[in-house]
């Protein structure tokens, strides 16, 4: 299960009405990489495979590939507004690590394969 927050999900859809391409939902993903061994990946996408997990949040349709969602379990995401802009911010119940960036983690069972040039 992933959580996005009533705040976080207002801005994606902001962000995917102003792409104004039809069918275009939220993927959410983990590749190895960052300072920690794995980064999240969060963008758009309009492609589908029959692998992947799909979810129906406030409205908004997420799609995360199989191999992701291991690690995607329990997470969730919100938006922050702050003076400098704002930002996404995600909280992992499996990671047991983070790097400083807050986009790269480790969990328990599996640490990646760290980069930090990646950071």
């Amino acid at each position: 299960m992933i959580t996005i927050t009533e705040q976080a999900t207002d801005k994606i859809k902001e962000l995917l009405e102003a792409e104004n391409i039809p069918n275009l939902f939220l993927r959410l993903g983990v590749k190895s990489g960052g300072c920690s061994g794995f980064t999240y990946g969060m963008g758009f996408d309009e492609d589908q495979s029959a692998d992947d997990i799909e979810y129906t949040i406030h409205g908004l349709k997420v799609v995360v590939d199989a191999d992701s969602s291991k690690y995607l379990n329990g997470l969730e995401i919100d938006f922050k507004e702050a003076a400098m802009g704002g930002g996404f911010t995600m909280h992992n119940p499996n990671a047991i690590a983070t790097c400083g960036c807050g986009t790269s983690f480790r969990t328990a069972e599996d640490a990646g394969k760290p980069n930090p040039e990646q950071c």
